[in-house]
């Protein structure tokens, strides 16, 4: 049943496929970004993952690369990495890694743009106005968070102990760069946890009660690139064809929930993060049967 009313946002606009990290120069361009800051992690670095993110923009004029971003990153981190932005008189951000790197550059934009110094200011869901305008290109290293295509951005209060949701269109990239030489070096098993990532945000987008015909199109097609690729990534990482259907398959799937939303799964998965500290890969592998079971009994009680 098509909804009396709905609304869809993705304007980030994709380069996929070969060689795509190196329009990230020409995309900046045309953004008005002229003086980045480069956003990863350490691991990243050592992999090597960012020096290749630097040789595919030698005429860009990086204003900083901060690379001590935590696997989950926090308020603190967000807002000290926002004082590091002005002191080098950044203009712009790209952001390499996975789903904390991603947010991590969300939370920074976020406060860039409201002309603040404290995250913790812009606690509400989609209240925010969009403020100065800060050019935000998202380089994913997984094929699982599909952050690069959400509103949403998942940031940890140290303080509370809680994982806090910052949900606006003020935080979308606007550019996604998915090049499938950054996720060939994934090991399996977080192959194996990403990619169950992407299947659970596709299941519960297209299993919601906001769902609707265009967050539908992508949750199906993001669930048949899985079911057709996640093993032949897992069991051949150099698989080139699955690893770009994979990284593919999470920007449709987080394009999906980002309009229609999740649910019960990653409403417990990211309690279990927080708390337990279970990587979110896994928790949403563990979790997903139960909850497709449990919301399958309550729809047919109601």
């Amino acid at each position: 049943m098509i909804p009396t009313y709905y609304e869809f946002t993705n304007p980030a606009k994709i380069c996929s496929g070969k060689g795509a990290l190196e329009h990230i120069p020409y995309e900046l361009k045309m953004l008005n970004g002229h003086c980045p800051m480069v956003l990863s992690d350490n691991t990243l670095k050592k992999l090597g993952l960012l020096d290749l993110l630097l040789e595919a923009m030698p005429e860009v004029a990086v204003g900083r690369v901060y690379t001590d971003i935590p696997t989950d990153s926090s308020v603190e981190t967000v807002n000290q990495i926002a004082r590091e932005y002005r002191a080098y008189g950044c203009d712009s951000i790209v952001a390499l890694g996975g789903g904390s790197v991603l947010d991590t550059a969300k939370g920074l934009k976020l406060v860039i743009s409201q002309h603040t110094d404290q995250l913790l200011d812009q606690m509400g869901c989609d209240c925010i106005p969009s403020g100065l305008k800060v050019p935000f290109i998202a380089v994913p290293t997984t094929a699982g968070t599909g952050s690069e295509a959400t509103a949403v951005a998942v940031i940890k209060n140290n303080e509370k102990r809680i994982k806090m949701e910052f949900i606006s269109e003020v935080v979308l990239p606007d550019v996604a760069v998915l090049d499938p030489r950054l996720t060939m070096g994934l090991p399996p098993r977080v192959t194996a946890a990403t990619g169950f990532d992407t299947l659970c945000h596709a299941v519960e987008a297209y299993s919601c009660l906001q769902k609707n015909p265009v967050s539908d199109a992508y949750a199906l097609a993001a669930v048949s690139m899985v079911s057709h690729n996640l093993l032949r990534a897992v069991e051949n990482g150099k698989d080139k064809e699955a690893r770009y259907a994979m990284a593919n398959a999470s920007y449709l799937a987080g394009a999906a929930f980002s309009n229609s939303m999740v649910g019960i799964v990653h409403a417990i998965g990211h309690a279990l993060g927080s708390i337990a500290h279970v990587p979110h890969g896994e928790a949403m592998a563990i979790l997903l049967p139960v909850g497709m079971r449990y919301n399958l009994k309550y729809c047919r009680e109601t």
